[in-house]
C-alpha cells in the first residue's frame, strides 16, 4: 500500500513459518469473508524465517490480491516478533490477527466485526478445541494459572483469533510471548476486553511449532516478570 493511500479499516497480521500448504485455502477464505463485509483492507503476511516454499506462495497471493502485503525475516525470530513487526506496519484503524496454521476459520472474523463497538479488544476463546490431550492440558494449566495471576479476565488468550482497535497496540511490550499477554497488557492499560467463543479445527497440513518450551516454559518465565509488573494496575483495590 502506498503512504499516499487512505488507511484501510482493517488490518489483519498473520504470520508464516513453514506454512507453504496452509496459505492458498487460508487466504481465499479469508478473502471471501472480507468481501462479505465489504471493507477495505490490508493483509500483512510475515514469512518468518521459512525454509519451505512459504515465500513462493505468499508472493502467488499477493499477485492474485492486492491487498496482500509480504515481509519477510531472513531467519526464524519466532511468533511474538512476527506479530510486533506486523502490529506497527498496521495502518487500519482496527487489527485483527490470525495463525498461519488456518486452524481459526477466518469466516469467524465475520462474527467479531459487528461486535467491534462492544469493546477495545474482542479475544476469541476456541470451542471445541481439536488439539492433542498433552496440549489441551497444558494449555488449561496455562491460562488458570496466567488469568489468576493477572486478572485478564480471559479463559483462552491463546487463541490466535483476535480484533483491537489499533491503539490498543501502543501497550503491548516486545516480549518474546508476547501472544499469550495480549489481553493482560491491554486491561492494564485501560482498554476494555471481550472474550467470545470461536471454532476451532484441526489443522489441513503441516506439524505445530509449539512444543512444551514455547507453550509452557516460556510464558511461565515471563508471567514471573510481567505479575509484579501488572497486577499494580490490574489487580489494584481502589
Amino acid at each position: 500500500m502506498l503512504p499516499s493511500e487512505p488507511a484501510p479499516a482493517l488490518s489483519v497480521v498473520i504470520p508464516f513459518h513453514n506454512e507453504a500448504a496452509n496459505i492458498a485455502p487460508l487466504l481465499a477464505e479469508l478473502r471471501e469473508t472480507l468481501d462479505t463485509l465489504s471493507l477495505s483492507t490490508e493483509i500483512i503476511c510475515i514469512d518468518d524465517g521459512s525454509r519451505d516454499a512459504t515465500a513462493a506462495e505468499l508472493s502467488a497471493a499477493a499477485r492474485a490480491w492486492p491487498a496482500v502485503r509480504i515481509e519477510t525475516f531472513p531467519q526464524n525470530r519466532g511468533q511474538a516478533a512476527a506479530l510486533w513487526h506486523g502490529f506497527h506496519l498496521a495502518r487500519g484503524a482496527y487489527v485483527a490477527m490470525l495463525d498461519g496454521d488456518g486452524q481459526n476459520p477466518p469466516a469467524e472474523l465475520a462474527r467479531l466485526w459487528p461486535l467491534r463497538d462492544s469493546a477495545d479488544l474482542i479475544s476469541g476463546a476456541r470451542a471445541g478445541r481439536q488439539d492433542s490431550a498433552l496440549r489441551l492440558a497444558m494449555s488449561r494449566v496455562a491460562n488458570t494459572v496466567r488469568r489468576t495471576l493477572l486478572c485478564d479476565g480471559v479463559t483462552d488468550t491463546g487463541c490466535s483469533l483476535k480484533l483491537f482497535r489499533r491503539e490498543v497496540v501502543g501497550s503491548f511490550l516486545p516480549i518474546r510471548t508476547l501472544y499469550s499477554f495480549i489481553p493482560a497488557f491491554a486491561v492494564s492499560a485501560g482498554f476494555t476486553v471481550r472474550e467470545i467463543p470461536v471454532a476451532h479445527r484441526p489443522r489441513r497440513a503441516g506439524t505445530s511449532h509449539y512444543g512444551l518450551r514455547v507453550m509452557a516454559v516460556h510464558p511461565l518465565l515471563d508471567l514471573l516478570s510481567l505479575t509484579w509488573l501488572l497486577r499494580r494496575t490490574l489487580c489494584r483495590k481502589e
